[in-house]
């Protein structure tokens, strides 16, 4: 079976490309044989498995160049992250809505309905609601960024009920820890008190050490898509949005777990400098999500944020001598 993944250049699309060729997730009992990035670069894999299509997923030529007869499901994880799409709107709304309407419509074109696999975000959901957010909450967003995942995840859901596309939808938590260099996320700094000081470099915390986060490692998000896009039809319902699976985890607890991982010299490399910009984007989103649901369906969490900074040093520090608590 082939398999489109968007942002397939970008670490956490690469890391499901890898997991769907692993001959291990299935799709209605047929192995992923093939899969094609769509991506402003090229997939980093090494694989004669992986083709690259560079160009803007926005592109209706480009997109429907990529489909093939084995073509069995799209992985939309493309997107335009949250600051930036809240400072440019027109770019966010082509690639965040109109990128993804075009590939519903490219889907709804092939003689039967393919699975589509949709990273939605946390940022559906604004202040104010009871934490955890129930399931049964609808989107409330307080960013474009937010607004435009929510369009999207009501779009997914309705080409599913008329039978267009066989469509699911993940809202993703904050993954943490991202390797490589921050980025335009409003988020990034959540990955960057982490990785920085691993590394010996200082780095700067924009809000409160009180703020609560939702999040969840890269290993687990991956395999958790994987494991949402392998699921029969019948057995997600009606209604295809899911909440995946995080945990619930302050910035100071987050520094404390640093701490026994790395010694005081490395949480002492973080500052608080505060940012309105990013705070008020961050502290819009709820601090965690109910997931009765994905849980039933065999997804889940990490343990405890000192299990995903074990992760982050296990994958992309090869530190496999790294066991937890700092001596």
């Amino acid at each position: 079976m082939h398999v489109i993944v968007t942002g397939g250049a970008g670490f956490l699309g690469a890391r499901l490309i890898s997991r769907l060729l692993s001959g291990e997730i299935a799709i209605d009992g047929r192995p992923v044989t093939r899969v094609t990035s769509i991506d402003l670069a090229a997939c980093p894999l090494a694989d004669a498995r992986v083709e690259s299509l560079i160009g803007d997923v926005a592109d209706p030529a480009l997109v429907a160049s990529a489909f093939a007869a084995d073509t069995g499901a799209v992985c939309h994880l493309a997107a335009v992250v949250s600051a930036q799409a809240e400072a440019d709107f027109e770019l966010g709304m082509r690639v965040n809505l109109e990128a993804t309407r075009a590939l519903l419509d490219a889907c709804r074109n092939r003689p039967q309905p393919l699975r589509f696999l949709f990273a939605s975000s946390l940022a559906v959901f604004g202040p104010g609601l009871a934490q955890p957010v129930a399931e049964a909450v609808g989107p409330q967003p307080r960013s474009s960024y937010g607004a435009q995942k929510a369009i999207g995840e009501l779009l997914v859901n309705d080409y599913s009920r008329r039978g267009f596309v066989d469509g699911r939808v993940c809202r993703l938590p904050t993954i943490v820890v991202r390797p490589g260099k921050p980025n335009q996320a409003a988020s990034s700094f959540a990955s960057a008190i982490i990785r920085e000081p691993l590394a010996g470099v200082e780095t700067t915390c924009p809000v409160s050490g009180e703020l609560p986060l939702w999040l969840s490692s890269p290993r687990t998000v991956v395999e958790n898509l994987a494991q949402t896009l392998a699921l029969p039809a019948a057995r997600l319902g009606a209604w295809r949005t899911l909440n995946l699976p995080g945990i619930t985890v302050s910035v100071n607890e987050m520094l404390a777990a640093l701490e026994r991982s790395a010694g005081a010299a490395a949480r002492e490399r973080v500052r608080f400098v505060p940012d309105d910009r990013i705070d008020a984007i961050v502290a819009s989103w709820p601090g965690g999500l109910e997931v009765t649901q994905s849980l039933a369906l065999g997804l889940r969490a990490d343990a405890d944020f000192d299990a995903i900074i074990r992760a982050y040093r296990e994958d992309e520090l090869n530190d496999k001598s790294n066991q937890g608590v700092h001596s």
